[in-house]
């Protein structure tokens, strides 16, 4: 199996639609937009981030087949990964190579994560690519229509 990262082209926009629509996916996943449908809001969403030059956004292809998206953005010193893995991939270690490489192409520390308290499956990924839970809080997730328990992780030099 082979993970290789990116940059975005516009033919995976859609595919990032149908994956960040996936109910189990955006459960998990917790803290995503009001309404994961509305793909205006998705489209200039998208727009913003390839336009802009904080961020550095991936997607991620496992044998040349687009299976999601990793980034980095925000202000330097509180720069925060995210990605997203369609769940078909969960379990496979598609995550953890994806991170892997990101991290390989953002050298820059600290780094910081967010995730659902429950969410094993990606504090797991955070803490096999060196992040450590350092803070707790809690936060709305749109996701449940409720406030949460979040674990806030750093990756440090």
């Amino acid at each position: 199996m082979d993970v290789v990262l990116r940059e975005v082209h516009d033919s995976d926009l859609p595919v990032f639609f149908r994956q960040m629509n996936d109910p189990e996916a955006v459960r998990m996943a917790a803290f995503t937009v009001k309404d994961p449908a509305d793909w205006d809001a998705f489209d200039a969403h998208w727009q913003r981030i390839r336009a802009s030059s904080d961020v550095v956004d991936r997607t991620v292809l496992v044998d040349g087949d687009v299976v999601g998206s990793a980034a980095v953005y925000g202000e330097p010193g509180e720069r925060e990964v995210t990605y997203w893995i369609d769940r078909a991939y969960w379990g496979r270690g598609i995550a953890t190579a994806a991170l892997r490489a990101l991290l390989a192409q953002v050298p820059e520390r600290p780094l910081y994560a967010r995730a659902a308290a429950d969410n094993t499956g990606s504090l797991r990924v955070l803490e096999k690519c060196g992040f450590r839970v350092t803070a707790h809080a809690r936060g709305f997730a749109n996701a449940r229509g409720e406030e949460i328990d979040e674990a806030v992780l750093t990756l440090k030099a």
